[in-house]
């Protein structure tokens, strides 16, 4: 299987995955820790794929979306965007929309908790 159809079957499979440099509860830089962060703290269910793990996928997710830089958050199959697009849909309630549009469960007490430390 190439990088492109092994990202693709990730991707398809499931409903929210974040490509990130290091793991969900180990991120290795600070714009992953940020993406997993948010996530983890608003109670997604989310697979994390490890792109410091494997060359072919860290290149591969760059063209695969046509974006040059990770983290890169997908839900239901959709390219959602890197660590600033996902922090300015965190604070707009952007990101709440877009969970409950795709049947995404999570927190949205914490949601809001995220909205209120930054205001």
């Amino acid at each position: 299987m190439t990088a492109q159809e092994n990202i693709q079957k990730t991707v398809d499979e499931n409903d929210v995955v974040l490509f990130m440099k290091g793991t969900k509860l180990m991120p290795q830089c600070g714009f992953s820790s940020r993406v997993a962060g948010v996530l983890n703290f608003i109670g997604i269910e989310y697979t994390d794929v490890n792109v410091l793990a494997d060359d072919e996928i860290r290149q591969g997710i760059k063209e695969f979306s046509d974006w040059p830089t990770i983290p890169q958050l997908y839900v239901k199959g959709e390219f959602v965007g890197g660590c600033d697009i996902i922090t300015e849909m965190t604070l707009s309630g952007e990101l709440d929309k877009l969970f409950e549009d795709k049947g995404v469960a999570f927190d949205t007490q914490k949601a809001e908790q995220i909205r209120a430390s930054n205001a």
